[in-house]
């Protein structure tokens, strides 16, 4: 994926997660279009945008 943050080695990356989200997607929506992502993978991406916007970096 050209070097993007993927969630648990799937071709999903953090920035589609974020951004479907972030259009107002909901996370049972997201669920319903991709049935191999995890409540926990939604959470994870969160998690890794958040650090990279604060600057920590992921963890």
């Amino acid at each position: 994926m050209g070097g993007k943050a993927c969630v648990r080695g799937m071709r999903v990356t953090v920035g589609m997660i974020t951004g479907m989200l972030g259009a107002g997607c909901g996370e049972d929506e997201l669920l319903a279009l991709y049935p191999y992502l995890e409540m926990d993978d939604i959470r994870a991406a969160l998690s890794h945008a958040t650090c990279l916007v604060q600057e920590r970096g992921p963890r």
